[in-house]
């Protein structure tokens, strides 16, 4: 009951390039049992298979990389599966080499607001994973109440809005509700969705909705810098809770983000792929695929967000999966004020940062220190998740940088296949994922799992 993973080129913590080495998986627990700085194939990459099971993997020089965390993702069952699902959703999780998701609270229905509707989604996702799933919890006005039972049950913190939602089981929170969340919040994880609307905020005006410049108008960058210069207020009023801010859009707000962890504040912060990889110049009018809040901004904002990343102030990377049915972004009006906001990627972020990060002489290591081990430590599973260590559970990645493909609907695990990737080129391909050392995805598989099982575990 040992999976044995050796190849020349293995993706070691400390380490910013691959170097020899050999792992192994206990197979009854799921953990890896040694790590040996040797490659010990014969240079042809080959298997061998017990019953049902894939034993040794001689990877020859492919890159074998540890298992990819996304904390942001919405999977949207229970109540809305035809947007997405957790069979499809983490289908498309394992194609693209991530063995872990944390799913938000939002967008199903009930959402994650109660240990109730806890038990709900986890019956809902029983039997579908194809790799493990946390949950986070959600905090709306009056549910205080419910935050410990919440982590009591399992949540790995909670998510929260500062600006409305257009959802009506999930409504923004005011100051006095923070205020009253936060003191139940002793050493957890507080999530913002960081836009705020106040007094000061521009007036938003509706001239031509089909214009993504008057639409990326409407969602300004001072809804950014007045939520997260709220948010470090707060922080300080409480400051044994850790505040995170989701999909940083804004290069605007990073003073105030630098400025904070300066003193000392427990914050973290992430942006996503879209905003890494996409530019405002290159968005066609009517093009509502592209739709999402905080919107995609210009492209020197997209570059001091690289910056940030690469000087520490922007602590990990997440897809914000954030699917709906295709009519829902209305593509036929192109009205980018009436769409569905959200981007599709969940699959794609390993190219698409491997692709863009080459340009900028990004190295694996960080690729990884963003996509897994930030991930993971956000989410409280730092011990077990995003490297590749002894004790650490057995989830590994055989991936190789080299080939290119054209993204197309082929490509796309996720159930509603519409993303602004479409046609893009992107560098780097997963061969197999393993989740806990069981073969998860393997793309010389028919549809890349015909034959296999889902054996992810809910956390």
């Amino acid at each position: 009951m040992l999976l044995t993973v050796t190849s020349r080129n293995v993706l070691l913590p400390d380490y910013d390039l691959p170097r020899p080495a050999t792992i192994n998986v206990d197979l009854r627990t799921g953990k890896i049992i040694e790590v040996r700085l040797r490659y010990i194939g014969d240079g042809v990459c080959r298997e061998s298979w017990a019953p049902g099971e894939l034993h040794f993997v001689d990877a020859g020089d492919k890159i074998v990389l540890p298992g990819l965390v996304d904390a942001h993702v919405h999977l949207e069952e229970p109540g809305n599966q035809d947007w997405e699902g957790f069979w499809t959703g983490t289908q498309a999780a394992a194609a693209g080499g991530v063995t872990t998701l944390i799913d938000m609270p939002v967008d199903s229905s009930p959402p994650t607001t109660t240990p109730r509707n806890l038990d709900i989604k986890r019956h809902s996702a029983r039997g579908q994973c194809w790799v493990d799933v946390g949950f986070w919890g959600g905090a709306i006005p009056q549910n205080q109440a419910k935050l410990g039972p919440l982590l009591s049950a399992g949540v790995r913190g909670f998510k929260c809005f500062l600006i409305d939602t257009g959802i009506e089981e999930f409504p923004c929170v005011s100051e006095s509700d923070l205020h009253a969340h936060m003191s139940y919040l002793q050493n957890s994880v507080m999530i913002f969705h960081a836009e705020m609307q106040t007094a000061s905020s521009p007036a938003r005006h509706r001239l031509n909705p089909r214009s993504y410049q008057e639409f990326l108008s409407s969602r300004p960058k001072e809804l950014e810098i007045d939520a997260i210069t709220f948010i470090t207020r707060l922080q300080a009023i409480y400051p044994s809770v850790s505040c995170h801010i989701a999909h940083l859009s804004a290069a605007a707000a990073l003073p105030i983000i630098r400025a904070a962890k300066d003193c000392g504040s427990k914050l973290s912060v992430e942006t996503c792929f879209h905003y890494l990889c996409l530019s405002a110049e290159d968005i066609p009018d009517g093009a509502t695929e592209y739709k999402c809040t905080p919107p995609i901004r210009e492209d020197s904002n997209r570059n001091l967000l690289w910056d940030a990343l690469v000087d520490g102030t922007i602590d990990c990377v997440t897809s914000d999966h954030s699917p709906c049915l295709i009519e829902m972004k209305g593509l036929e009006r192109g009205d980018f004020m009436e769409a569905w906001g959200g981007v599709s990627s969940l699959g794609l972020g390993l190219s698409l940062l491997w692709t863009e990060g080459r340009k900028r002489d990004i190295s694996l290591g960080q690729i990884i220190r963003w996509m897994s081990i930030r991930n993971a430590e956000l989410a409280g599973l730092s011990g077990t998740k995003g490297q590749l260590k002894v004790g650490h559970d057995g989830d590994l990645v055989i991936w190789d940088p080299e080939p290119e493909f054209k993204v197309s609907k082929e490509h796309l695990y996720f159930k509603n296949k519409l993303t602004p990737y479409d046609g893009m080129t992107l560098k780097g391909l997963v061969h197999k994922t393993f989740v806990r050392g069981r073969l998860a995805y393997d793309s010389a598989l028919q549809d890349g799992f015909t034959g296999l099982q889902p054996s992810g575990e809910l956390l």
